[in-house]
């Protein structure tokens, strides 16, 4: 009798056990960190973004039901060619389970489109385009950070309403640009304003003499930079050689964060109007965790770097209350579970997968009210998520009835 018992013991363990294994693929959760880490975007979210993943992998313990979480990460170079190729190697060949970050707007729509067809879950964090969560909608697509809608709404209102109620824009030539300036545009005139010309400019040109000239002698009192990164920095600095703002025109600064700020320095970039979903200075929780990162970087996190730590705990959590890694029970568990963390004091995730938190309006300090490196912005207005963002129903998203 004690030999049967044995022997039955053994032999649900041996039972349970591919059981248990079975709850996580390939016994590990790995996450993809696929961003622009050389380029006009490296600094926006860069590096920083994948410490930022790590630190989230370490706080939540390393491990989740039982197995270990890794997490890889490539640059994409802008290039959506060669964004999917590195996408569909990770899901093929390399067991990743889910990419997030996904700076350019163009590469985002790219992987979430393979992510779809490979019923892998996508997070993005670093690209703009209300096209994600809209008519490109995926039931394993999500969008944390900001979306153009959201910066439209921010700056761009913010700018109408304090009298700059003539645009010009300049605008990157891509997906990222377009979606930028046509939501701000309708921004403009839905309080009044007028639009009165735009001009696109390649990605990553050094030279924008031309776009501002235009700009110029459009006589709008704002000029609105509808790009990112090291293009809106050398904007701004030939605007400054231009003498733009000498002139009396408004720069807005569509999508800058505190990176750019820093990279621009206080001089150049004070009074400029800004959006941004996240500030390290702005509460306990965002200081204690601001300032770990910068142990670990030497530099302050911008919205993109934190909300790429958010994405990755969240997603994590959601494995955990799901009991396993399959993708449709883990996007249902993100879903229903509201976000709060550093990050998001209030947020929730639509049908369509866009998450919706608080937003801010900042203004650049000038170099005589900073206390110090990284004091650099003070919050004008805080707006609350669910008017920045899109509901589900008026997104243009097909999942959403």
């Amino acid at each position: 009798m004690t030999r049967y018992c044995a022997a039955a013991a053994a032999a649900a363990a041996i039972i349970a056990t591919p059981a248990l294994s079975q709850s996580v693929s390939d016994g590990k959760v790995k996450i993809g960190i696929l961003n622009d880490q050389s380029g006009v975007y490296a600094d926006f979210g860069g590096l920083g973004s994948v410490e930022a993943a790590k630190m989230a992998v370490e706080d939540f313990g390393g491990k989740v039901l039982d197995a270990p979480i890794e997490v890889v990460s490539a640059d994409h170079q802008n290039k959506a060619d060669i964004a999917s190729n590195i996408a569909r190697q990770w899901y093929d060949t390399e067991q990743v389970d889910s990419i997030m970050e996904l700076t350019t707007s163009s590469v985002a729509l790219a992987v979430q489109a393979l992510s779809q067809e490979k019923k892998k879950i996508d997070l993005v964090t670093g690209a703009a385009t209300t096209d994600l969560t809209g008519k490109a909608c995926s039931p394993y697509g999500f969008h944390w950070a900001y979306d153009t809608h959201a910066l439209a709404v921010g700056t761009g209102g913010a700018l109408v309403e304090a009298g700059g109620d003539s645009w010009f824009f300049l605008t990157a030539d891509y997906a990222f640009g377009y979606s930028l300036e046509d939501n701000t545009a309708g921004i403009v005139k839905e309080k009044g304003g007028t639009v009165v010309g735009a001009v696109k400019h390649p990605l990553a040109t050094t030279d924008f003499s031309s776009f501002l000239l235009q700009a110029q002698s459009s006589g709008a009192k704002v000029v609105g930079l509808a790009n990112a990164g090291l293009d809106t920095q050398n904007a701004i600095k030939q605007a400054a050689e231009f003498g733009i703002t000498a002139g009396g025109q408004k720069l807005a600064a569509l999508l800058f964060t505190l990176a750019e700020v820093h990279g621009l320095g206080l001089e150049t970039a004070q009074g400029l109007t800004l959006t941004e979903s996240f500030y390290w200075d702005r509460n306990d929780a965002s200081r204690e965790w601001s300032n770990r990162y910068r142990e670990r970087t030497g530099k302050m996190p911008n919205m993109i770097q934190a909300a790429t730590y958010s994405g990755v705990l969240h997603y994590l959590n959601a494995i955990k209350a799901a009991g396993t890694d399959e993708t449709e029970a883990v996007a249902a568990k993100m879903k229903e579970t509201p976000v709060k963390d550093m990050f998001a004091e209030n947020g929730k995730v639509l049908a369509n997968g866009r998450m919706v938190s608080d937003v801010y309006l900042m203004e650049v300090k000038a170099p005589a009210d900073s206390k110090g490196e990284w004091d650099y912005y003070t919050v004008k207005a805080t707006i609350p998520g669910d008017q920045a963002y899109l509901a589900a129903d008026k997104s243009g998203c097909p999942l959403v009835k």
